[in-house]
């Protein structure tokens, strides 16, 4: 899936699938719900696939519960930006990136914004009561992460860490979903998606930094300046040193070691040749971590010996 050509001020997309094939009423809806840029979907929906490959479902569960989390993923993303942008709307209009959105555009009003929100809200609801009930209890408790987190850019240096919070609440679903309970690998697996957010947000931060100093948005990539190189080493370090534990805690074999590997070779990579004043390299490296999360899945599904 690759994004397609934009403009240089604006982040939405032009002339992709939502130009070709939806309805001109329907496209501000898409492009409120990110459908046109799926990286943060896959970013949402690894934890969960990771989870659910490590409590070790028989077949037809694994790819039931595939399916399910791969669908929540994208309407739960969609509503967590849907809500982001009626939130932040009036930021999304002093940034030269946002300010085309179809809030700040006025493509969509905030009535409708909230509209669609309950619709995705309501279609999260449908998938989530097919799961059991420890785990649907944990996906209502996961709501209070989600509205949270928009605001945490206001009062903290930190709002990555709150992102890392909400977007790998997964990790812990998954398990859920297979097993009804948690065990300690699913919990260390939280955490170190926790870390692994905080390293490829705050790189994405860095596209925006200017903006966001000039309006007074709070963001990692701001606290961290001339340090972000070495804080990156350190939070993918972690990210690996608590997925080297989880493979330990599960009784994952060989084949999960070497693509841990292979994935600690790609978060380097990330480091080593990021240019964090560079917007376009910025979201590039971004962007790469799908690679990374396709290799840890493969990691744990091939992982017992």
């Amino acid at each position: 899936m690759t994004d397609t050509t934009q403009t240089a001020a604006s982040d939405i997309p032009r002339d992709g699938w939502v130009d070709r094939l939806l309805p001109h009423a329907a496209r501000p809806f898409a492009r409120l719900s990110r459908l046109d840029r799926p990286i943060g979907t896959w970013l949402l929906l690894f934890p969960c696939w990771w989870s659910i490959a490590l409590g070790r479902p028989d077949l037809a569960e694994g790819v039931r519960l595939f399916v399910l989390f791969a669908l929540g993923a994208v309407v739960m993303r969609g509503a967590g930006c849907t809500y982001n942008d009626i939130v932040d709307r009036d930021f999304d209009r002093a940034v030269a990136r946002t300010a085309d959105r179809p809030i700040p555009s006025g493509a969509v009003s905030v009535r409708g914004a909230l509209a669609w929100l309950f619709v995705q809200l309501l279609v999260g609801l449908t998938i989530l009561v097919q799961l059991n009930s420890f785990a649907i209890g944990m996906g209502v408790a996961s709501l209070v992460l989600v509205f949270t987190y928009p605001l945490m850019k206001r009062v903290t240096w930190w709002p990555q860490f709150f992102l890392g919070l909400a977007f790998n609440w997964g990790a812990l679903m998954g398990y859920a979903a297979v097993a009804g309970r948690l065990d300690a690998a699913p919990v260390l697996l939280y955490i170190a998606g926790i870390f692994w957010t905080l390293g490829y947000d705050t790189i994405y931060a860095h596209q925006d930094k200017e903006d966001d100093a000039l309006i007074g948005v709070k963001s990692s990539a701001l606290r961290l300046g001339p340090r972000t190189v070495p804080a990156l080493w350190a939070f993918y370090a972690a990210t690996v040193a608590l997925l080297a534990a989880v493979g330990w805690q599960a009784g994952l074999g060989h084949a999960y070691i070497a693509l841990l590997v292979a994935g600690a070779v790609q978060l380097g990579w990330q480091v080593r040749t990021l240019g964090v004043n560079d917007p376009v390299d910025c979201l590039a490296k971004f962007k790469s971590n799908r690679l990374f999360g396709w290799l840890l899945l493969a990691g744990i599904l091939f992982g017992p010996p």
